[in-house]
């Protein structure tokens, strides 16, 4: 048995990125139906990678991103203004931690006098 912690191999159980899920499994994690998954891969706001088989495989990431599409279509949201909508988000999420991480460059070097 390889130890968890080993170098070089990540630990699956901990990575949010692992296809761990397949679409019956993560349909039914989210409150949605396997229909929900295909469109949301439909719009491309969600790619499912694939097993070796052709099955589709979800991570926890795209499990999270799935869930909030579900809440906005729940909330009366058509499936391709939510999937617009989150796309949104995460730009504006990125634009602002990039803001962030520039304002703290300022800070620590002051302009020259």
């Amino acid at each position: 048995m390889v130890p968890r912690d080993t170098p070089g191999r990540p630990d699956k159980f901990d990575d949010d990125d692992y296809p761990a899920y397949t679409m019956g499994r993560a349909a039914e994690m989210i409150g949605a139906t396997p229909a929900f998954l295909r469109a949301l891969g439909e719009a491309r706001l969600v790619t499912p990678l694939r097993s070796e088989g052709g099955h589709r495989r979800y991570s926890r990431y795209q499990l999270r991103i799935a869930q909030r599409a579900r809440e906005l279509v729940d909330q009366g949201t058509p499936v391709e203004a939510a999937c617009r909508i989150i796309i949104l988000e995460d730009q504006l999420e990125e634009a602002l931690r990039i803001n962030e991480e520039l304002r703290k460059d300022d800070r620590r070097d002051p302009p020259a006098t």
